[in-house]
């Protein structure tokens, strides 16, 4: 069959290929309005980590690009555990007691909002900006 008899018995008409390109492109623009929109990435003088369980803030790492690798290991008062590495600009945890070991799993977090959640310590590790702008605790 040739094209031309092709396009004459579907059904569709002129202007359906344009609209359904237009249609396909105008699909990616939040992409393009939010990639524009985005706040620039915290620089590393001013990128923290804050560690909070069950809301509440217990401590803040700073992240420092070329700083010495470094870990703290949160226990609470049932003996749970979780081992957090603070290695330069990013944060990991490395090791915890809980079965499901998701928060291990996550890896490394180093952009600005980036989280690292450990539901059955309800323990989360959120990097924010450290100028004092920002979300105030917004997790995205």
């Amino acid at each position: 069959m040739k094209f031309k008899e092709f396009v004459k018995n579907s059904r569709l008409r002129p202007w359906d290929i344009p609209i359904i390109l237009l249609l396909c492109l105008l699909s990616f623009l939040p992409l393009v309005i939010f990639g524009i929109t985005r706040q620039s990435p915290a620089t590393t003088e001013n990128k923290i980590a804050v560690l909070r369980i069950n809301g509440d803030e217990v401590k803040r790492f700073s992240l420092v690009e070329g700083k010495k690798s470094y870990t703290y290991r949160y226990e609470n008062e049932d003996g749970d555990y979780n081992v957090i590495e603070v290695a330069g600009d990013k944060v990991r945890i490395t090791e915890a007691d809980c079965g499901d070991q998701v928060c291990v799993r996550r890896g490394w977090a180093e952009k600005d909002g980036d989280t690292i959640v450990c539901l059955p310590h309800k323990l989360v590790i959120e990097i924010q900006d450290g100028t004092g702008g920002g979300d105030d605790g917004l997790i995205y």
